[in-house]
């Protein structure tokens, strides 16, 4: 099995989505409908509506709850991709230029602030304040991630467990969210709601583990669509930097001291040696699977065998996919 052949399967379910988007994008301010649909149709995986409508299916959710819910985690994660641009000062995002160098960052702040917004009409329109609850905590929750990622920019000493803290916020929260909202949807007992929303907490942290190995990884820009050495650039530290540092020799580590602090993309050659020297993607990409094991184990709660199968793929490509 491969990604393109859960596409194919789902391709009945992924152009309804489709359609509810664009009814949603719909808008009587011209420069809002152009820039969202501008990053809205970019290429992209669109694994977090896929993944709804595959669990929604399981569980026999009517289609309109389902994908509603999977176009609200869509615009929560396309706004976060704006307000990120702007922050990190990205040139390059899905392979196309980011919004904020096309239009500013005025644009990109403002049309990521109305997707957000949209996603919570849209949220009324479900009459479940449970999933009020869990979105709105979710989206608070992002939030608290962008500020502690910015806190850790350029802090060579941060070590895995603050990493760690920082993607789950981030991240893994949304896809953490959107399993529980399909099983609340569903009307689930607790152990399944339980169950598959740590399920999505740990496929979203695998996930961006494997973007992060991925920046050291790619051989070109369009592969990961953006730019190689975008980490570097904005003074992030990963978790393939940590396992450097902490396992690099004193001269290495002034050298990487050095490195963060000019944030020279000249300088990312340099960088990605002492990585790999240190076997440093290998203990990353360990990491990561770690995440995929508990994510199956997650899995032992839901009794549809075709798509347990459907999950389970998308567990092991959130860490072996090569863009």
């Amino acid at each position: 099995m491969d990604y393109n052949t859960i596409n194919n399967s789902m391709q009945k379910e992924i152009a309804d989505i489709k359609e509810y988007i664009e009814r949603y994008l719909k808008s009587d301010i011209e420069l809002i409908e152009k820039v969202s649909r501008y990053i809205v149709d970019a290429p992209s995986k669109k694994i977090r509506p896929i993944l709804v409508a595959i669990i929604g299916k399981a569980l026999n959710l009517e289609k309109d709850k389902s994908y509603k819910l999977a176009v609200i985690i869509e615009f929560i994660h396309t706004a976060t991709l704006l307000h990120d641009d702007v922050v990190d000062l990205s040139g390059k995002r899905r392979g196309k230029d980011t919004v904020n160098k096309v239009w500013g960052n005025e644009a990109s702040v403002l049309v990521g602030d109305f997707l957000y917004s949209r996603s919570f009409e849209i949220m009324v329109e479900l009459h479940d304040m449970e999933i009020m609850k869990i979105l709105s905590h979710a989206t608070n929750t992002i939030a608290k991630g962008e500020v502690l990622q910015l806190m850790c920019v350029d802090q060579v000493e941060t070590n895995v467990e603050q990493y760690i803290k920082v993607i789950q916020y981030k991240t893994a929260t949304l896809f953490e969210a959107l399993c529980e909202c399909t099983a609340v949807l569903s009307n689930c007992d607790y152990e399944v709601r339980k169950n598959l929303a740590m399920y999505g907490r740990n496929i979203g942290l695998a996930f961006q583990i494997s973007d992060d190995v991925l920046d050291y990884t790619a051989e070109s820009n369009d592969q990961i669509g953006k730019n190689i050495g975008d980490d570097l650039s904005g003074g992030k530290i990963t978790l393939p930097f940590i396992y450097a540092f902490q396992n690099c020799t004193k001269s290495q580590k002034e050298i990487l001291k050095n490195i963060i602090q000019k944030r020279k993309i000249e300088d990312f050659a340099i960088l990605r040696d002492i990585i790999f020297e240190t076997d440093s993607l290998t203990l990353t990409k360990d990491k990561a699977k770690e995440f995929v094991v508990l994510a199956k184990n997650n899995l032992k709660v839901i009794d549809n065998s075709e798509v347990v199968s459907l999950l389970d793929f998308l567990a092991e490509f959130s860490i072996n996919r090569k863009k």
